[in-house]
C-alpha cells in the first residue's frame, strides 16, 4: 500500500509542476520545439526578414505584437537601416490552461464459474505544449532614410524608445 500512495504522489507533484504557468521573458526562442517563449528570425535577403515572437498566456495578443515589433526594429538597426515596413503579418492564438487531464475508471465483471473480478485505472495525460499561446510572425524589409508616413512603416528607433 505504501508504494501506491508513493506512486500517486509522484504523479500529483508532476502534474502540479506541468500545470506551472510559462512566465514570458523577452529575449531569444528558449524551450522545446513548438512550446518555445521568446523571438526568432529568420533572414531572407540582405534588407528583408522573417520575425516572429511567441508568447505565453501571460502576455496579451497586444503585447505580443509589441514584442514583434521591437525584435523587428532591433534587426534593422542592427543591419544599418533606419525604417522597416511590416510586407505581412500573421497572429496565431491558441487557449488551453490545462496542459494536465487526469482520468479514472472502475470495473467489475463475473467469469464463467463465478469468479468476481474488480479493477481501478488511473490515467494522467501531460500536453505542455497546450497552454494557451501567441505566435506573432511579420515579414520585413528594412529601408535607409525617411521613415514614410506609411500606415506599415516604423522607425525603428523611435519604435524602440516607445517599447522601452
Amino acid at each position: 500500500m505504501t508504494i501506491k500512495l508513493a506512486f500517486l504522489a509522484a504523479i500529483g507533484s508532476a502534474a502540479l509542476v506541468a500545470c506551472a504557468p510559462t512566465q514570458t521573458t523577452y529575449g531569444p526562442a528558449t524551450g522545446a520545439a513548438g512550446q518555445a517563449i521568446g523571438f526568432d528570425s529568420l533572414r531572407i535577403t540582405d534588407n528583408r526578414w522573417r520575425v516572429s515572437f511567441t508568447a505565453g498566456a501571460d502576455v496579451s495578443t497586444a503585447g505580443a505584437e509589441r514584442l514583434a515589433l521591437r525584435r523587428a526594429a532591433e534587426l534593422t538597426l542592427e543591419n544599418g537601416y533606419d525604417w522597416f515596413e511590416i510586407v505581412d503579418r500573421r497572429v496565431e492564438s491558441t487557449t488551453g490552461r490545462n496542459p494536465v487531464r487526469v482520468g479514472g475508471s472502475a470495473g467489475t465483471s463475473v467469469g464463467s464459474r463465478g469468479y468476481r473480478a474488480s479493477g481501478v485505472g488511473l490515467g494522467v495525460s501531460f500536453s505542455p505544449g497546450q497552454e494557451g499561446r501567441t505566435l506573432v510572425s511579420l515579414e520585413i524589409i528594412a529601408r535607409h532614410g525617411a521613415t514614410p508616413d506609411a500606415p506599415n512603416a516604423y522607425d525603428a528607433r523611435s519604435l524602440i524608445a516607445a517599447t522601452g
